[in-house]
């Protein structure tokens, strides 16, 4: 097929324009980049920030602790993730059943988001790996797993408000559909409305799951030797809070897949619903 000239000018002019806006936010990019930097380092007491916050040294000696307390960061990570979004879809799907046999199920799932969304996190883990061994049963869990359980028990009350979301925006006809073609309550929610549901809230789960990333360095409070412990116990040690950094760096490095997949799923949806 051949382009007529007025189509190659216009196309030819708009590879000029897409050069032209990289360019120039490539250098509006270095100008705000160099004046941060000029900022910081400028600041009076930046030799003792960076002294206290930016030790290579002490980076190098404790990094090997970190990286082997966020290993223990990752397995609970996906652990969590996948109790957390099983029980958050289970108490969804407890709150849409429909009749009033069920409204003593329908009470308790309610009861359920409301408590745990409104607990602050700490004071879970708190509770159930402090208070819960106090009572001394038989075949009492690890520290670890009750810091787990904490974690899933919290994040469910938020993703069962997800699922929940996603299963009432299905267009009551699909429901209808399915029914007429004699589909039981059961086939109707597992072939024709959670398929559209979970699509549908892609986006506020991925979300979820990359604040539970973060969140699970708060079982240190209770005593395991994750990343953030291992870098406290350093800290203790040299006076010197670079391990500190080391394990946010570490974090982020190891939330960026995620977000950069939640960012996908959110533009491929968009585009979708447009």
């Amino acid at each position: 097929m051949t382009l007529s000239p007025a189509q190659l000018d216009r196309i030819a002019y708009r590879r000029r324009q897409t050069l032209l806006s990289v360019l120039i936010a490539a250098a509006s990019t270095l100008v705000l980049g160099v004046l941060l930097v000029v900022a910081v380092t400028g600041a009076p007491g930046w030799d003792r920030v960076r002294e206290s916050f930016l030790d290579p040294t002490v980076a190098r000696d404790s990094l090997p602790d970190v990286l082997r307390g966020l290993w223990l960061n990752v397995r609970l990570l996906f652990f969590c993730a996948i109790g957390a979004l099983t029980l958050g879809l289970v108490i969804a799907l407890l709150r849409t059943l429909r009749g009033p046999v069920f409204f003593p199920v329908r009470l308790l799932a309610t009861g359920y988001t409301y408590t745990f969304r409104g607990l602050p996190l700490i004071i879970v883990i708190y509770v159930l790996t402090l208070g819960v061994p106090g009572l001394r049963l038989q075949g009492m869990p690890s520290t670890l797993v009750l810091g787990g359980i904490a974690l899933v028990v919290t994040y469910s009350g938020y993703l069962a408000e997800v699922f929940r979301a996603g299963i009432e925006s299905v267009h009551p006809s699909q429901l209808a559909a399915a029914r007429s073609l004699g589909l039981t309550y059961r086939q109707t929610m597992r072939f024709v409305v959670l398929p559209q549901a979970v699509r549908r809230v892609a986006p506020p789960l991925l979300n979820d799951t990359v604040a539970l990333q973060k969140d699970v360095g708060l079982v240190s409070l209770a005593g395991p030797i994750d990343a953030v412990r291992a870098a406290q116990i350093h800290t203790a040690e040299t006076f010197n809070y670079t391990p500190y950094i080391v394990a946010g760096v570490l974090f982020v490095l190891l939330a960026a897949p995620l977000i950069a997949v939640t960012d996908w799923v959110t533009l491929r949806a968009a585009r979708r619903q447009s």
